[in-house]
């Protein structure tokens, strides 16, 4: 039995980790991939929970060495999807969900074209703006390089399945939590999960 990969991306700002953390606390048998990344930890966050804060050279080594499933450069810095933590996690019949930015999200479907793919939208520009500066954690330069990447990434939101805008974050994670569910309730994922009933009463399908 292979577990479901789940992809969420989202522009800085628009309430993605926040969504994640939800998900991953209210929901069984989902994983959540941590990601490499050469950034500096951001307060509160911590090493193998948060990322694997990794030195940029360790990080090439282990691209040079096959390690990632996906990679890519974001804001300067480096982030990176472990390929046997994904495979472990699948082949033990785990749900996997990976955080990641659209570059990733289009490497990975390269590889795994039945992932399930959720964009995570703000309500506005404005709104994404103002969530930025209230972080408190970057000057000014870094928000507004942030809020440039932000719309070049929004671009690319019809490359994906699903479409949840954060306007109010209970009915995005409401929204967020029920494509879980229905993803998990196809009949192909239903016929996997429970074999021995399908054979019993439905050899045929």
């Amino acid at each position: 039995m292979s577990g479901l990969l789940f992809i969420i991306a989202a522009p800085s700002g628009a309430g993605k980790t926040t969504l994640v953390r939800r998900l991953i606390a209210r929901t069984p048998n989902l994983a959540l991939s941590i990601s490499c990344a050469t950034r500096s930890p951001r307060p509160g966050e911590v090493d193998g929970r948060d990322y694997h804060f990794l030195e940029e050279a360790r990080f090439h080594a282990l691209r040079e060495a096959g390690d990632f499933l996906e990679w890519a450069k974001v804001h300067g810095n480096y982030y990176g999807t472990s390929r046997r933590q994904i495979a472990d996690a699948r082949a033990a019949g785990r749900d996997v969900l990976l955080e990641i930015d659209w570059q990733g999200a289009a490497q990975v479907r390269g590889v795994f074209p039945d992932a399930i793919d959720i964009f995570i939208l703000p309500p506005s520009m404005e709104i994404l703006a103002e969530r930025l500066r209230g972080r408190g954690t970057d000057d000014e330069a870094v928000i507004e390089r942030r809020f440039l990447a932000a719309r070049e990434e929004i671009r690319h939101v019809d490359d994906f399945g699903y479409v949840i805008m954060n306007a109010d974050l209970d009915t995005a994670y409401a929204q967020l939590a029920s494509i879980v569910e229905a993803s998990r309730l196809t009949l192909a994922c239903q016929r996997q999960r429970h074999p021995e009933y399908f054979e019993r009463f439905f050899p045929s399908l």
